[in-house]
Formats: C-alpha cells, structure tokens, sequence
C-alpha cells in the first residue's frame, strides 16, 4: 500500500562501512542522478560527466520526508537495479571527507531508506570508484511502475520538507538537460505533467 509505514533502518552502521571501504587514503567520489546534479550541498573540487553501469535512475521510491508526508507520500528517484545512468561525479578532498559525509547523511539517509555504496563509474578523465545510493527492489519504500493517473494524483498533492515532488521531477529534469543528458523517461514524465496543466 502506497501510505504504509515503512521501516527505520539506522543508517550511522551504513555510514560507518561505506566510511571503512573508502579506507581514507583518496579523495572520495560521488555520483549525483538527480537532487545532488541541481543541489549538491556539499563542496566538491571537480565534477565531471558521468556513467554508472548496471543501475538506473527511476522514480520509484516513496518519500515521507524529503518530498512528501507520512500522511501524503511524494516520490524521489532512485537507482534500481538493471540499464545504466547518466548523471555528474563530484570529487570531495580526503580532508573534507568525513564532514561532508557527514552532512549528506543528514540529507540522504534520515530514514536509512537507501543502500549506500561504492561503484565503478566511468568519466571522460578515466574511471573512478564513486559513492552513490541505490534501491533494492524488494524494499518497502520501493514502487512498482506507476500508471500516470497515480503519478498526477502525487504530483499534484505531495509535498515534503525540501517542496512537492512536481518540483523535485522539474529539477531534476532542468538539471539533466543543461548536461547535456537526455533521459528518456524524465522526458514522458515531464510530458505527462504538461499535458495535465502541472509544468
């Protein structure tokens, strides 16, 4: 059911692993698909143009805070699992590493939702191992494709701490294409959302 609880999972131990298999020796990657291209929130030295294989973005994930309520849940993008993403890889210097981790915890992971992780991630300066949050699709908070009348009914009434999903899928959607990255599905959601009056 779309409005059920989901479960808290704490995310200080994820926190504390994905701390560990950085192991502090380099700077730490991270790479944004969707909020973090358009707000990151963190400093970063470098940013580059990125390619992560294996996952995709979706928006698919229920979000009782960020972009909705308990009471009227929003949706964010996730990476599922499955395709490729195109997205932006930032670089964060070793000595900054643990304040800005820090600080996207607070943002990413208050419920402890996601699964953080470190993946292969392709630049055009070479690969990188990157930080990034992706979705098991066998989690709660994990949606299966929506038909568009759901989708409107969200887009019109969710709204969270950080805004209302309409929004956050505008963002994102603005976002991608001053990179240069076409998204497929981000273009018929956008068109969907026009051709109701939403965007």
């Amino acid at each position: 059911m779309f409005g059920e609880m989901l479960p808290f999972r704490d995310p200080e131990p994820m926190r504390q692993r994905i701390a560990a298999q950085w192991g502090g020796q380099e700077d730490l990657w991270v790479f944004g698909y969707a909020s973090l291209i358009w707000r990151p929130e963190f400093e970063a030295a470098e940013r580059r143009q990125a390619l992560v294989g294996g996952w995709h973005r979706a928006l698919r994930m229920r979000s009782r805070i960020n972009r909705g309520t308990p009471e009227v849940p929003g949706l964010v993008f996730a990476l599922l699992p499955g395709g490729s993403c195109r997205g932006v890889a930032y670089r964060v210097p070793r000595q900054r590493v643990e304040e800005e981790l820090e600080r996207l915890w607070a943002r990413e992971m208050p419920t402890g939702v996601y699964d953080p992780r470190l993946v292969p991630t392709r630049t055009p300066e070479g690969p990188v191992r990157a930080l990034t949050f992706t979705l098991s699709r066998r989690s709660p908070a994990c949606l299966p494709p929506l038909d568009d009348a759901t989708l409107l009914d969200i887009l019109r009434k969710a709204r969270g701490r950080f805004g209302t999903t309409l929004e956050y899928l505008s963002e994102t959607a603005c976002a991608l294409q001053a990179c240069g990255i076409h998204d497929r599905e981000i273009t018929r959601l956008m068109n969907v959302a026009r051709r109701a009056g939403l965007a």
